[in-house]
């Protein structure tokens, strides 16, 4: 048995019957109270009725008649003169009766009448006597006395009713407290269950998050946790995957070629070449690697953006200047379109690094004889820079992925124009580090098109 649920529920059950016990027990001797004193008062006014009859007359016959009215009654009636004497009784004089009566004649009386006896758990009689008086002088007493064994009787059906519903409140309670530990308890051991299985590795869990309460809440944050961690645990899968390819590439490369170049029957001309190739597959590894360690600081958060005021047209330029040699080699055009008057706050060096890697897949996708243009406009609501070119293109159904890491179109695309797939998905945090926008819209055969939307928080 679950030790949460034992527990809560024993909680739940001691806290409920103290609570039940003391409603119970003041309620029961509210009742009780309620009924003697209800009791008493009546056997009281009783006697003080037949008092007030008797000293308005006090004769034989109103003696007899007071007498008769107890006959058939449950109270009796036992009418004495000043000296205590029994003048009228409406039944038999008991001895316990006859003691009461001689017991009262030490007590000092009020005209209001006084209770003799209300000990009813004890004693045979509850009693009450009246003095009658007339003309200022008591010329008798009125006394009326009640059984206590109905009113024992009807105390001791009352507590078997109590007992009763005490024993069916209890029952209540515990089916009460069950259900409830259930309801509560069972979606904590399940999160329990899932967190274990969170700890073992396994991420494929599912959780009811339907429910509007705090346990709902913990429950949609637990599955909202599970589900980054598989989404994580399936990225990295992809991402070591992918990595383990882009480095075997260039490292079969550069051991290949090694070999070959420590062959002592080959020219120094053959040297050079397979040298001169094993320095550019160094160069791609240095490249990737580097680009791994800005994705691991995107991903720590440690990467920082310092802006500052810059005029797109200047760095537009010096970016142009770079490229210019690349571009004219591939007799492909380059323009620039930038009105000078326009500048934003971004960080020179990580926006140069987007505009160059745009650049750098337009270079390397576009056809001789082509143009890329970079186009920057400025409105109400930022700025947008467009780099678009007449290459190739890329297909629709890859367009969704562009941004992924290591993701390539082509993958049996050859590394010199492939690259490694990073590039993008740098440029796309570096953008929205920037709390801007990029996007694409590609057709292939006829062109791409990045469009880079700088909110007008960027421009100054």
């Amino acid at each position: 048995m679950n030790k949460l649920s034992v527990w809560l529920g024993l909680l739940f059950f001691i806290f409920i019957l103290l609570i039940e016990t003391m409603l119970f027990f003041f309620l029961y001797q509210g009742i009780i109270s309620e009924r003697i004193q209800s009791e008493t008062g009546n056997l009281l006014a009783r006697g003080t009725t037949h008092r007030n009859v008797l000293e308005k007359n006090f004769h034989e016959s109103t003696i007899e008649h007071v007498a008769l009215m107890e006959t058939e009654a449950a109270t009796d009636v036992v009418i004495t003169d000043e000296n205590y004497k029994v003048i009228q009784s409406s039944n038999k004089i008991t001895e316990g009766m006859q003691e009461l009566i001689n017991n009262s004649k030490t007590i000092s009386y009020t005209h209001h009448g006084i209770l003799l006896e209300d000990r009813w758990k004890t004693e045979k009689y509850l009693a009450t006597v009246s003095p009658i008086v007339v003309n200022k002088k008591i010329v008798g007493f009125v006394y009326m006395f009640l059984e206590t064994v109905p009113i024992r009787n009807m105390i001791h059906q009352l507590t078997n009713q109590f007992l009763l519903i005490g024993v069916i409140s209890i029952f209540i309670t515990l089916i009460t407290i069950f259900l409830l530990s259930k309801f509560i308890v069972s979606p904590l051991l399940e999160m329990k269950r899932v967190t274990e299985q969170l700890s073992k590795g396994n991420h494929e869990i599912k959780l009811n998050t339907k429910r509007d309460d705090e346990l709902g809440d913990l429950a949609r944050s637990i599955q909202l946790l599970s589900d980054n961690l598989h989404r994580l645990k399936k990225d990295r899968n992809e991402f070591l995957s992918s990595i383990s390819h882009e480095l075997k590439t260039p490292l079969t490369y550069l051991k290949g070629y090694a070999d070959i170049a420590r062959r002592p029957n080959i020219t120094n001309e053959q040297r050079d070449e397979y040298l001169s190739i094993i320095k550019e597959e160094a160069e791609n590894v240095v490249v990737l690697v580097n680009n791994l360690f800005e994705l691991a600081k995107m991903d720590e958060n440690q990467f920082t953006i310092n802006k500052q005021p810059v005029r797109l047209k200047d760095l537009l330029e010096k970016i142009r200047q770079k490229f210019q040699p690349a571009f004219h080699e591939e007799k492909i055009d380059l323009k620039i379109i930038c009105p000078p008057n326009i500048s934003v706050s971004v960080d020179a060096v990580r926006f140069s690094q987007v505009i160059s890697n745009l650049l750098d897949n337009a270079l390397k996708h576009s056809p001789a004889n082509t143009t890329v243009t970079v186009e920057v406009k400025q409105n109400k609501t930022g700025t947008t820079i467009t780099i678009s070119d007449e290459g190739e293109g890329i297909p629709e159904e890859d367009l969704p992925n562009i941004w992924d890491r290591l993701y390539r179109v082509e993958k049996s695309r050859s590394r010199s124009t492939g690259g490694s797939g990073i590039g993008l998905a740098i440029v796309k945090k570096i953008v929205e580090s920037h709390g801007g926008e990029i996007s694409i819209k590609s057709i292939v055969n006829k062109g791409t098109t990045f469009t880079i939307h700088l909110k007008d928080g960027g421009a100054i």
